[in-house]
């Protein structure tokens, strides 16, 4: 059997009388996406602080990369990358200069071809010659996800990465995640929304009142609810179909998929209610 690339067993953390995680445990295998989904305060943040050995667990043991968190955090921290909820980049540098930057801080050979190619990946090429402080929203969350990748980590957290993003650039940070997927890396997700998860997660665990109250596919997660009624009801687009075919999302298939959507709007289809 392949080794989970994250392994968490009975984690708790509390601060003072506040008990933030009650027995945490759950895995992630190598190369797939994990969504962390819980409200505001349901502790995916401090979760993800001491996967990335940036806080000490109370009770408990985890391991990333065969890597325990507590007794080998140097090694932990060579394996992973960490994007937290705002986007941790430089506004005085420009977007290449941030990219060679953290390349240098990690001894890299040919930090700015490293940029580069990161620019190009990322859609930044145009852009890299700016200084950041006249990006956009989405734009930096691009460029703070590139410069988690310097380094090809093994493991990647992704703290609410679309928090505040319109819907294109949810969109963008989409495809980037399941593009990271694709290549092989692991990526730990922590989300409050339910669409998010639904969109990316290979296993989707639900996190409330410090535990996991449940994990699984989606598929298995939907079998929890009785069996859904099928009712003929006329679909209409969302809100966010609608924005997305009258703007249009070049660089993404999800912008097509909405226009016909937004077109079909009439249509009688089936649901499930």
């Amino acid at each position: 059997m392949t080794a989970a690339a994250i392994r968490v067993e009975g984690i708790e953390k509390s601060f003072k009388a506040l008990h933030v995680l009650r027995g945490v445990d759950f895995e992630v295998a190598p190369g797939s996406i994990f969504a962390l989904l819980g409200s505001n305060g349901a502790g995916k943040t401090t979760i993800v602080k001491i996967l990335s050995t940036l806080l000490k667990a109370d009770a408990g043991s985890a391991a990333v990369e065969g890597f325990d968190v507590a007794t080998e955090p140097l090694k932990v921290r060579q394996s992973i990358s960490l994007t937290g909820q705002f986007a941790a980049v430089d506004e005085v540098l420009s977007g290449k200069e941030n990219l060679v930057l953290v390349a240098k801080l990690r001894h890299l050979k040919n930090p700015g071809e490293i940029a580069d190619e990161l620019l190009a990946q990322f859609s930044l090429t145009e852009a890299g010659s700016r200084k950041v402080a006249s990006y956009s929203g989405g734009m930096r969350r691009r460029l703070d996800i590139a410069m988690s990748l310097i380094g090809n980590p093994q493991v990647i957290f992704l703290d609410e990465p679309t928090t505040g993003l319109d819907p294109e650039a949810r969109l963008e940070v989409w495809q980037i995640v399941k593009n990271l997927a694709k290549q092989g890396t692991t990526v730990l997700l922590t989300t409050q929304y339910l669409d998010e998860a639904e969109q990316l997660a290979d296993r989707i665990a639900i996190l409330h009142e410090g535990r996991i109250i449940a994990n699984g596919t989606l598929a298995e997660l939907k079998q929890l609810l009785p069996p859904a009624k099928i009712e003929y009801v006329e679909k209409q687009p969302s809100l966010e179909d609608i924005f997305l075919a009258l703007v249009g999302s070049g660089n993404t298939a999800a912008g097509t998929n909405a226009a016909g959507t937004a077109a079909a709007g009439n249509e009688s289809v089936k649901d499930r209610s």
